[in-house]
Formats: C-alpha cells, structure tokens, sequence
C-alpha cells in the first residue's frame, strides 16, 4: 500500500484556485475538440483519395444525426477556443505602437476575432458555392 506524500495531495486541484488558470485549463481543452475535428477532415481526405464510393460513404456519415451533434458540439468548442485564443493575444504580443501610441488590448483582440469572422464566412461561402 503506498502512501501518498503530503507535498503531492496538496497539487490536486491547483488549477481549480484561480479563475485564471480555470479559463486556461478550459482554452487548453477545447484544443482536443480542434484536434478531433481535424482528425475528422483528415478521415475524409483519405477518403477522398480511395475513390467516389469511400467519399460518398464519408459524406453520409457526416449527414447522420450523430455527426451533426458531434459538428454543433466541435463548432461549439472551437468557436470558444477562437475567442479566448485573441482574448490572450495582447497580452503575449509585442507591445505593437501605431503612430507613436500603443494599440490597445481591445483592439487588437477585436481585430483578429474580426479576422476570424470574415475568413470563415468566406471559406463558407466557398463551400457553399462548390457545394451547388
């Protein structure tokens, strides 16, 4: 039977103490739903390559009632992580200075969100447009 030393039970938790870190442990979570839905795209770019039979299965198992729970809770999740990653933006940049002043945090938060937004309603359209 081991017994656990005193230093160690006092780690359990830790990140649990400060609203900081519990924002961060939840940011760096949602990097696993990132990961799954790339390791979904990537599934179906090897089914691509097999042929018109293995896409066309791939393409109804996106369609299936299952998958569109799994793509409202990825969207979910990344949508989370793309706004907490540009909320931590200004504070691991470079101070950046436009005409002699700083750029405020605000600013540079709103404009990679703003970023974010136009680049996915343009590979949306895209898609949209590809998919007619």
């Amino acid at each position: 039977m081991s017994k656990r030393r005193p230093y160690v039970r006092s780690m359990d938790g830790w990140w649990k103490k400060n609203p900081f870190y519990v924002e961060y442990m939840i940011h760096e979570s949602t990097a696993l739903f990132v990961a799954a839905y790339a390791f979904t795209l990537l599934v179906g770019l090897v089914r691509l390559g097999q042929g018109e039979a293995a896409w066309n299965g791939w393409l109804e198992a996106m369609k299936s009632p299952l998958s569109l729970i799994f793509h409202v809770v990825f969207l979910l999740a990344i949508m989370y992580h793309t706004y907490t990653w540009f909320k931590i933006m200004p504070i691991t940049l470079p101070p950046i200075i436009v005409g002699g002043k700083k750029v405020s945090p605000g600013a540079i938060t709103g404009s990679g969100l703003l970023a974010a937004v136009v680049a996915s309603v343009f590979m949306l359209g895209l898609v949209w447009r590809i998919a007619q």
